[in-house]
């Protein structure tokens, strides 16, 4: 047997150091075969029948408003189908509610004029919560709903971020994170330097990569040297940068780390709902336990220092559930017992459909319903549909809409 001389006197941050290359050079090539040609995600287009249920109007209105010629020219299939993008399905709303004012709110359900900007932090520090996943199927309801989105990636390892085809080691540069905007030094930038269009029309990105562990790292040394005081301190800087872009948006997104970090404290500070997500097992709930206990200390440490939490919900999400799963309905039951109505009345089902879509970094909304058994899929969206549905409820309640 034969040994590279190289690999056999590498140091184990070199060995390391090449495993993480080989497979960014990996996960680049498979990017490039799955999004060409230019390596970058698409969303597909939408049926007639599919954009009219969006809309929330008849099949039949949307093929007369392009028979009459009225909003944008539709693709069309060779069978003579017409498929609509989303940039060309909000462009319909902007038509429908000139058409009908009163129904306007409801084909371009923006906020209204002191509506305040909804802030959702998706939070557990428990690995397989489904934390990232959530986070990104709501922010892509949202969008598809015709809301405007901000998702803001704070997880140092990115995986918002790849679910938007952006590869953090590849695509995000030095200085092009949430940290850029809340760091300590004069190399900070504006907010809006580094929110990024995607391929929702509609859904903006902040991406995220390793250099956010700067600000778990620069605040300690920050507080101590008197760098973060008042408006300025380290849990207000997250809602201070949002407040610059909130004219923009209706709803921000974040996915927060998997630890109660100086970046959790400062997106749950921002936040106006918290959704903890938790797998329906007992090893889960007891982690999920400590992390409230600790949520809890952190957050009383904060109002000690003069700052108001001020959130309009807090709700448990299930998630991965198996509802034929005996020991996991025990789970629930003991939850929604003790909890009552904070836990969202419909759960996420647990689905190969989910599994197979992010092989591909997609989620369900991006998928087409022919890519898996019609029945994998029709299950899998009708789970996804109703938590997301129940989520947006509560937003237009904030909002004073009713539901």
């Amino acid at each position: 047997m034969t040994v590279d001389t190289d690999q056999a006197f590498e140091s184990p941050s070199q060995q390391i150091e090449r495993y993480a290359s080989l497979l960014s050079t990996q996960l680049n090539a498979l990017r490039e075969r799955m999004y060409p040609p230019q390596a970058q995600k698409n969303l597909r287009k939408f049926s007639a029948p599919e954009s009219a249920r969006l809309l929330g109007i008849a099949e039949s209105t949307i093929r007369q408003m392009s028979l009459d010629g009225e909003g944008p020219d539709p693709e069309r299939l060779p069978n003579g189908r017409r498929i609509y993008s989303l940039k060309e399905i909000n462009e319909l709303r902007d038509i429908l509610a000139s058409k009908r004012p009163a129904d306007a709110l409801r084909f371009r359900p923006r906020r209204q004029a002191g509506d305040r900007l909804q802030v959702i932090s998706v939070s557990n520090f428990k690995g397989g919560s489904a934390k990232t996943t959530s986070s990104v199927h709501l922010a892509h309801f949202l969008a598809l709903q015709g809301y405007r989105v901000l998702a803001v990636d704070l997880d140092p390892q990115a995986s918002m971020s790849a679910m938007f085809g952006a590869q953090p080691e590849l695509d995000v540069a030095s200085n092009e994170t949430l940290w850029a905007a809340i760091r300590y030094d004069e190399e900070r930038k504006p907010f809006r330097s580094v929110i990024r269009k995607t391929y929702f029309d509609g859904l903006d990105l902040v991406p995220a990569n390793l250099e956010l562990m700067e600000f778990e790292h620069a605040t300690p040394q920050a507080i101590a040297t008197g760098q973060a005081r008042g408006q300025d301190v380290f849990f207000r800087r997250i809602a201070n940068v949002i407040a610059e872009v909130e004219d923009d948006y209706d709803v921000v997104v974040f996915d927060t780390p998997p630890q109660l970090g100086y970046l959790t404290l400062g997106a749950l500070f921002a936040s106006t709902g918290l959704l903890v997500t938790v797998h329906p097992a007992m090893l889960d709930v007891a982690s999920m336990n400590q992390f409230l206990l600790m949520l809890s200390d952190l957050m009383a440490v904060i109002e000690a220092a003069g700052g108001t939490m001020n959130m309009d919900f807090m709700r448990f999400l299930i998630t991965r559930h198996n509802p034929n799963d005996a020991p996991q309905q025990q789970v629930v039951g003991l939850l929604r017992m003790l909890f009552g109505e904070d836990v969202l009345t419909n759960a996420v089902f647990e689905t190969t459909a989910i599994a197979n879509a992010g092989l591909d970094k997609r989620s369900l909304y991006e998928i087409e319903a022919s890519s898996m058994s019609r029945d994998t899929y029709k299950r899998a969206i009708e789970s996804a549909d109703a938590v997301n549905f129940e989520i947006l409820d509560l937003l237009k309640r904030c909002w004073g809409r009713e539901t």
